[in-house]
């Protein structure tokens, strides 16, 4: 199978975060532990280089070896899983940020170490119109595929019109989108403008981490034209997933087959209103997201997987109160967690 086919089909590609030492330096055992723990959880790929790997790394001169890093890590752990020496499909994604001179060189840094997409951060070009956005998008598409990227506002993202969408879906290029402006308008706005495009070879990804189920297991309905029927998002690129990321391939397979039987259990849904409770949480969400790394980092210091909840940035911590919110989600809906999953493996995983 290709990569574009396995896009398609729907997977969940954690957003990979950034294990540090006390000292913040990069913690190249914990962070091998993260990728092996991604792989074996049964994600089918990985997003690095993203928000929650912390933009701030390439300040720090660590974009190339924590791209590097993944890439080997993955590499190595989906080997033990060859069957006659073909390894199962597993996609790996590398943000890019910055104007399109600094965007187009993370590309080819990513091309170099033989990444498959790109997810294009629009944040920070506040001064390009969105026609401007389109032929950034368009370059960058040279050198990697792109997968679009809809960033909500409260981190850095913009509102991004229809008429955007309907454009970018013209770059032959852009193979998926993550749709993640914490919005209903707006994630129909992508939806509907995929699909008037004719393109039904764009992989739609929810990005909405207060929304997953929802976005998950809705035929968004569309009409008009060659466009009538249904859309439907397959995926998840997501914060959210960087934890309990074994909980997660199980879920969006039982979406998928909720989907697919056109019934939608309320079980389902209750799992789903829980998942946006625990995310409330983890993300500090009641803080304007303020904590959403470091929140992620609990979660996984809390599991072993890596040895602190530090930031690259000092000043972004855990909010006052964060703390208690996180002991409440886990006891109130601890079968969200996976702790037994990753107990029993991060002794091999952190090899």
């Amino acid at each position: 199978m290709n990569i574009r086919q396995h896009l398609l089909e729907g997977q969940v590609i954690p957003a990979h975060p950034l294990a540090l030492t006390a000292g913040l330096r990069l913690d190249e055992r914990h962070q091998r532990a993260l990728t092996r723990y991604y792989v074996e959880s049964g994600a089918g790929g990985i997003a690095v280089g993203v928000h929650t790997t912390q933009f701030a790394i390439r300040d720090a001169g660590l974009y190339r070896p924590v791209l590097e890093l993944a890439m080997e890590a993955s590499r190595e752990w989906l080997g033990r899983s060859a069957v006659e020496g073909v390894s199962p499909p597993f996609v790996r994604v590398a943000g890019v940020v910055g104007d399109t001179p600094q965007a187009i060189g993370e590309a080819a840094i990513a091309q170099a170490l033989g990444y498959d997409l790109v997810l294009v951060s629009l944040g920070g070009l506040s001064s390009l119109d969105e026609r401007a956005l389109v032929a950034h998008c368009r370059a960058i598409a040279e050198v990697l595929p792109v997968f679009g990227f809809y960033l909500q506002p409260a981190v850095g993202g913009r509102p991004l019109s229809h008429a955007f969408w309907r454009e970018l879906a013209e770059v032959d290029r852009l193979w998926a989108v993550k749709i993640a402006p914490f919005n209903r308008y707006q994630t129909l706005d992508v939806v509907r403008a995929m699909a008037e495009s004719g393109r039904d070879d764009v992989a739609l990804y929810t990005g909405n981490d207060d929304s997953i189920v929802a976005d998950l297991v809705t035929p968004f309905p569309v009409r008009g034209g060659s466009a009538a029927g249904t859309r439907h998002i397959v995926g998840g690129l997501l914060g959210q997933w960087a934890v309990w990321t074994s909980r997660a391939v199980a879920l969006l397979a039982r979406a998928r087959t909720a989907r697919m039987a056109g019934t939608v259990p309320a079980a389902l849904l209750a799992e789903g209103a829980a998942l946006t409770e625990a995310n409330a949480a983890v993300f500090d969400a009641a803080h304007g997201f303020a904590g959403c790394i470091p929140g992620i980092h609990e979660v996984l210091r809390r599991q072993g997987l890596i040895a602190g909840n530090w930031t690259l940035d000092p000043r972004e911590a855990l909010s006052p109160g964060q703390l208690d919110e996180i002991d409440r989600v886990l006891a109130r809906f601890p079968e969200l967690s996976d702790d037994a999953f990753v107990a029993e493996r991060l002794d091999a995983w952190m090899r």
